[in-house]
Formats: C-alpha cells, sequence, structure tokens
C-alpha cells in the first residue's frame, strides 16, 4: 500500500492512500490504528506533501564502496551517521534553493526507510518488524562546506536540503532494487541496493543501539556514485524501482 500526505478540501493536512490514480482518506493513526475511506479523488487534483513528519532524521554517510572511493574516503567499518533537521524537509515537487554560502551543492539521491514503532536495540535479524516502509530521499549536500568544515551539520542541513517522497510504500523490497539520479535528463547516479555496505537490518541494529526510533523517523541509506553538481533551473529526479520518482526543481 502506498501512503501519502496531503492538504484535504477543507485546508485540513491528511494522511491518504492511493489506488491507481484515487487517493481515499486514511482516519486514524498510520502507525497504530487507522481506517481506510474510499479512494476516489484523482492524485493529480492534489498536492502531496512530505509523506511524514519525523521527530528525526538519520542519514548513512559512504554506504557505498564507489561513492566513497570518488569523495577519496574509506569504506567505515561501522556506519557513519548523521543528521539533516526536520526544517530542511521539502516534498516532491518542492524547489531545491542553493544557499548563498556555498558555491558546490550537490545531490545525493537515496532509498529511505520509514520507521514503524518505537524501536531500541533492536537486532539486525528482527529489524523489519520496525519498519513501517521505504519512500525515495535526495540527502542534497553543501560539498563545499562539508569539506572545510569537518563536521557535516551545515553542509546537510540547509533549509529545502531534505527531499522525501512522494509517498511511502508499506510492501517495498528493499533487497535489489535500482537506484538513479538524473539531472536534466542526464544519468548522473545508477545502482543496485544490494551494492550497500551496510543493509537495511544492519543499519536499524547499530543506530537502535545509539538512539531510540521513533515511528515516522526516516533513515537515509546512503548514496551511490555519481554525485554531482547542482545549479539553477536544474531538475533532479530520483527514481527507485519499484518504488517511484522523487522530483525537484533548483532555484538560486
Amino acid at each position: 500500500m502506498r501512503i501519502i500526505r496531503y492538504q484535504n478540501s477543507e485546508n485540513q493536512i491528511v494522511y491518504g492512500w492511493m489506488l491507481e490514480d484515487k487517493i481515499g482518506e486514511i482516519q486514524g493513526n498510520i502507525f497504530s490504528e487507522y481506517r481506510r475511506r474510499e479512494a476516489k479523488n484523482p492524485v493529480k487534483e492534489l498536492k502531496l506533501l512530505a509523506p511524514c513528519e519525523p521527530s528525526k532524521i538519520v542519514c548513512v554517510g559512504r554506504n557505498y564502496v564507489e561513492h566513497a572511493k570518488e569523495l577519496g574516503n574509506e569504506v567505515p567499518k561501522v556506519p557513519l551517521i548523521f543528521f539533516k533537521p526536520p526544517s530542511s524537509i521539502i516534498s516532491n515537487g518542492d524547489s531545491i534553493i542553493l544557499p548563498v554560502q556555498s558555491k558546490q551543492v550537490e545531490h545525493e539521491g537515496e532509498l529511505v526507510v520509514v520507521i514503524g514503532k518505537r524501536a531500541k536495540n533492536v537486532t539486525a535479524e528482527n529489524a523489519k518488524e520496525y519498519i513501517f516502509g521505504y519512500t525515495i530521499g535526495n540527502d542534497v549536500t553543501a560539498r563545499d562546506l562539508q569539506k572545510s568544515d569537518g563536521q557535516w551539520t551545515r553542509a546537510k542541513g540547509f533549509d529545502t536540503f531534505c527531499s522525501f517522497g512522494p509517498w511511502i510504500d508499506t510492501d517495498f523490497d528493499p533487497s535489489d532494487a535500482v537506484v538513479t539520479c538524473r539531472v536534466n535528463g542526464q544519468m548522473r547516479q545508477m545502482a543496485s541496493t544490494r551494492d550497500m555496505v551496510f543493509n537495511v537490518g544492519t543499519l536499524i541494529a547499530y543506530i537502535s543501539s545509539v538512539m531510540t526510533l521513533e515511528p515516522g523517523d526516516l533513515i537515509f541509506t546512503g548514496t551511490p556514485a555519481g554525485v554531482g553538481e547542482l545549479k539553477n533551473g536544474d531538475m533532479v529526479e530520483v527514481e527507485i524501482e519499484g518504488l517511484g520518482k522523487l522530483s525537484n526543481l533548483v532555484k538560486a
């Protein structure tokens, strides 16, 4: 099932579910008990918002060997984690704004895990029980600031630097899906999720040993090789096989 979040005709922000090209409202809590109403509203008539509201966004760095190599880094022996603030969130169709502080903003297309229930000290073997679903993300990064600062908070944390959506797929299989990123139709990134150094179960186990994950929290699982610069007017599209496409215009 595909879960979305949108503004209804009464200007209320609500959750919904998709059936082909139609949407039905969801009443209740999507992470516990809820009721689905009939899917009858055409999706093209609605503005989809970021499909959940995470309390935190945990990201994984250098989780593809070739990406680590292209930036001159060694592959971590344990997951390398960092945060993006919720204030950086935008949704499918929103614009990525290039900050004046940076001269080198780059795309990073990624598979994103959405946590479904509180997770602490989870094992890799039972991590699947804590997953609500998956979505698509773009971990936009000011690469020059990442290098100059030495730590990544500023480079990863600008407003509009966390695009994800357009929906959450609760049935998606992350074991071997192709992740691509195109800029103005030109292929920049392409790899399979099977190429991740640390798989989804391992990431949830590691992160939950450090911090408690709450329903709706996101884990950006890392980006493949091929990251590149974004410029004013670019259209960046991250696509994951079987999951969908995330599109954002870039503006100065």
